[in-house]
């Protein structure tokens, strides 16, 4: 099955400003959110990609930019709006400072899977929406591009961190332990017995990522010992 890069957008000016953005229209990068996303293209150099698709925010398709301006041969961006920013609700366009004091904080920090934002969302259903989202789109990819295939899927960090903990079979009340930074890639690779979570929340070299036929988890079997690593 392929493997999934999941993206989280560049830095942007409501990170800066330390406001819950949630789905407020209007949110672009900063200029080192510009400056990461331009560094993303080559970070992925000798990978190759064969889809993309992005939660429909200008921060994410923003990020994806440079990196389609310099694959030429890529599709624009699909859009989908189950990999959007979670509905805050009530919480969207306020100070963390501020939030941090809520009652409801707590239950986020704690029990996630106990949290649900006033007039928005609750956490389970952000996490059945994503995940659900990057399963069907894994299986359309497989069934298009081959299971060696290599796909990108940018979004936002508890979306991501959502997926993650389903990958790594983690309760949801313990998703709050993943870090994931702007313009981090964390890369899942699914196979028919499960997944296996190779990256999280890496802002470095993404070369080792690359497609290889003596990949440990082609057969879906964790390699007793460890794995040998690409050559």
């Amino acid at each position: 099955m392929p493997t999934l890069l999941l993206v989280r957008h560049g830095r942007s000016t409501a990170n800066t400003a330390g406001i819950l953005a949630g789905w407020t229209p209007g949110v672009d990068l900063d200029d080192t959110g510009r400056a990461q996303a331009e560094g993303l293209a080559g970070r992925l150099a000798g990978i190759p990609i064969a889809h993309v698709v992005s939660s429909p925010l200008e921060r994410c398709r923003q990020t994806l930019q440079p990196l389609l301006d310099a694959r030429p041969e890529l599709d624009p961006a699909a859009l989908d709006e189950r990999l959007g920013e979670c509905h805050y609700g009530e919480w969207t366009g306020r100070p963390l400072s501020e939030l941090a004091s809520e009652p409801l904080w707590r239950t986020v920090q704690d029990h996630a899977a106990g949290a649900a934002f006033p007039g928005g969302e609750s956490l389970r259903e952000l996490s059945h929406r994503t995940v659900t989202a990057v399963r069907e789109w894994n299986e359309k990819i497989a069934v298009e591009h081959g299971p060696d295939a290599v796909w990108i899927a940018c979004s936002h960090g508890d979306v991501i961190k959502a997926v993650i903990a389903d990958a790594l079979g983690l309760h949801l009340d313990h998703f709050q332990r993943i870090s994931v930074e702007p313009c981090s890639v964390s890369a899942i690779r699914y196979t028919p017995l499960r997944p296996f979570v190779l990256r999280v929340g890496d802002t470095g070299s993404l070369a080792s990522l690359a497609p290889r036929p003596d990949a440990p988890a082609a057969s879906g079997d964790a390699v007793v010992g460890g794995d040998t690593g690409a050559s």
